[in-house]
């Protein structure tokens, strides 16, 4: 099961993270800043799963992203490895080659993407365009009401 997920620019700041099980706010940042410190102190030719405390780390670099998820010891690492890159081949298709800055200001975009994928602490969906449909669903109705909008204001003139 998937205890936690974190997205970090390589400052080690927080660009979103994502708990599947309670954990105190207090603890958070303190388990946000150790866990971030132990993944970007590994250098490239080390592996990319590592333990921590009761739990596994899985992280992956994506050009100045690290994305971080911790698992207990019922997952496989090399699948929640595989997870993490159909997450960011997700976000690339979405944003057409994201950038951080994509991710900071459609962060709700990015938490719908993941919630999508992601129930519970468990994969529940892998494919790409259903994932992406409530997206799309949510910009077909904004130029819906764009059109309706537009129409209103253009009759009342």
């Amino acid at each position: 099961m998937i205890k936690f997920f974190l997205m970090v620019n390589k400052q080690g700041q927080t660009q979103l993270c994502k708990y599947y099980e309670h954990v105190d706010i207090n603890k958070r940042t303190l388990l946000e800043t150790e866990v971030i410190k132990s993944c970007l102190s590994r250098s490239n030719e080390q592996c990319p799963f590592t333990e921590y405390k009761d739990f596994r780390l899985i992280y992956r670099q994506c050009a100045a992203l690290f994305i971080v998820v911790g698992v207990d010891d019922t997952e496989t690492e090399m699948a929640i490895y595989e997870f993490i890159h159909n997450f960011v081949e997700v976000l690339d298709e979405y944003f057409s080659r994201v950038s951080e800055l994509d991710k900071m200001f459609n962060l709700d975009k990015v938490h719908i993407i993941l919630d999508e994928m992601v129930l519970n602490g468990c994969i529940v969906e892998t494919n790409r365009e259903r994932i992406l449909a409530p997206l799309l669903i949510l910009y077909v109705r904004k130029l819906k009401g764009s059109i309706f909008q537009t129409t209103w204001i253009y009759r009342k003139c």
